[in-house]
């Protein structure tokens, strides 16, 4: 790169590495010359999209010459109605990655800081550190915890937040680890983070927690005005090509995000397809009757295969290879799968592996067993 472009580029940005994405099916066979791979790196939903969705899309398509629905007014209104909250209280993105974009914008700048933990989903640092914000990166559970390894420590996070302070990001459960805080902890935390510092609750992998586990968004929105929860439609529903993703908050909130969020920023047919996809109730419980069962199997295979798994709320798991893991990324490459290395993490020994089909965690299962074997 010409130096004179870097150094015109603002300081966060100049240091920045781009987010890794996992490896494209088309690409792997392209370089290698094969057929028939299985991608389980990206905790995609292996049953595909609704087929409620899928009609809504192709009623729509038709329609793609005119401009979306800039506000979402049907989507803001449906999932007004699922939360039973004020449909002020919901901002869009072209996925919740472009909603955590958004945060950083809206309350950052040089001058300020945010606080995440260590594991954390690698989205945080990327929108802190292109502000020119300053991280606050509090220590996780070490590997020997009893109960979460890698895991959120919500004392940490707490110790972590200072007179700068203006973001917190908590994700629950966390990508890439798949550790989880649960409603009690939450609840204590929010408790005790200052009303001038607001909280992000990332739950991207919210319908694949156990009912137990899952927060009471209606109330923890109403209670703590300084929250905001971000979801999306690229998990359980299934639209991760579509890209779209929401925030809900304090209506105040909403409005400040709003004011910076480009216009038009999710499609005509990702609204559409979200829309059907929160009315097809089977697909969401088919979607995660197969994760659960997938995630078993694959955690007794595993064990057989003297892995270890870290506990997961997720559509995946992290397993310690006990190693170096690259060689064993790369070996799996040649057999046509493709899973995530998370060296960027700094979890070098440990791939994440998305739970899949039961034929797609077989053939996992088999490739790996000839690797470490």
């Amino acid at each position: 790169m010409s130096r004179l472009f870097h150094d015109l580029a603002a300081p966060g940005v100049q240091k920045l590495q781009p987010y890794l994405p996992g490896k494209p099916i088309e690409e792997l066979e392209r370089e290698l010359g094969i057929t028939s791979s299985i991608k389980l790196a990206s905790n995609e939903n292996p049953l595909g999209a609704s087929e409620k969705a899928l009609q809504a899309i192709q009623q729509c398509y038709k329609n793609v010459n005119y401009y979306p629905d800039g506000s979402a007014f049907s989507l803001s209104q449906r999932l007004a109605e699922k939360y039973q909250l004020a449909p002020a209280c919901f901002t869009f993105g072209n996925g919740s990655n472009d909603v955590l974009e958004l945060i950083a914008r809206a309350f950052l700048t040089a001058e300020h800081s945010a606080v995440y933990s260590q594991y954390a989903f690698a989205v945080y640092p990327i929108v802190v550190q292109a502000i020119g914000a300053r991280a606050n990166v509090a220590p996780a559970y070490d590997a020997e915890h009893e109960s979460m390894p890698l895991g959120h420590d919500a004392d940490a996070l707490i110790e972590c937040i200072d007179e700068s302070t203006r973001l917190v990001f908590i994700a629950n459960p966390n990508n890439p680890t798949g550790t989880w805080m649960d409603t009690n902890t939450i609840d204590a935390m929010l408790d005790r983070v200052p009303s001038n510092v607001i909280v992000v609750l990332d739950l991207a992998y919210l319908e694949y927690m156990d009912d137990e586990l899952k927060p009471d968004i209606k109330a923890l929105i109403e209670t703590h005005e300084n929250l905001i929860i971000t979801c999306t439609f690229s998990k359980v529903y299934a639209l991760a090509g579509l890209r779209i993703g929401y925030g809900i908050s304090h209506p105040d909130i909403a409005d400040l995000l709003n004011r910076v969020r480009q216009p038009f920023n999710t499609n005509l047919i990702a609204q559409a397809a979200a829309l059907a996809a929160l009315d097809d109730e089977d697909h969401i419980q088919q979607s995660v009757k197969l994760n659960n069962a997938g995630k078993v199997f694959l955690q007794h295979e595993l064990a057989g295969l003297g892995l270890a798994c870290l506990p997961s709320m997720g559509n995946f798991l992290t397993v310690n290879m006990g190693q170096n893991a690259m060689p064993v990324y790369d070996a799996l490459l040649k057999q046509g799968v493709i899973v995530r290395p998370l060296a960027n993490y700094q979890m070098p020994d440990y791939l994440r592996i998305t739970v899949g089909t039961p034929e797609q965690n077989s053939r996992l299962v088999e490739s790996l067993s000839g690797v470490v074997a």
